[in-house]
């Protein structure tokens, strides 16, 4: 399962305590996963900010090195990840992003998110 990594998503450790990898590991058995070029421009501009928004996306930009960068023809990161997962080269997308989430879910593409306090779940459409 190839999934697509929001930068919100990148930032859960620091944000909400949550340990994004291992959730991942918890549950899918294997997956890789991706980052858009757009998501780690978002986070190398969070991270040149100030405050625990800036220390989430130094965060997030180093876990993004464990995902393979993707180039897409989008220029802002929310359509970046939609057309990875309509054109179907992402089988899903981690966000916490609202309007992101209901975009895919309408789209026909399942949603990884955050759930209650710490877990991630999938909502398939």
């Amino acid at each position: 399962m190839r999934v697509a990594m929001d930068a919100n998503a990148l930032m859960m450790p620091v944000e909400a305590g949550v340990r994004v990898f291992d959730e991942l590991d918890r549950i899918i058995d294997d997956y890789e996963a991706v980052v858009p070029e757009t998501v780690r421009a978002e986070l190398a501009k969070l991270g040149a900010g100030g405050g625990e928004e800036a220390t989430a996306a130094s965060v997030a930009a180093d876990l993004a090195d464990r995902c393979e960068t993707v180039e897409t023809e989008e220029s802002y990161a929310d359509d970046a990840l939609y057309a990875l997962a309509v054109d179907g080269d992402a089988d899903a997308v981690v966000t916490n992003d609202g309007p992101l989430r209901q975009r895919l879910l309408d789209a026909g593409a399942p949603v990884i998110h955050l759930r209650g306090r710490n877990q991630l779940t999938i909502t398939r459409p």
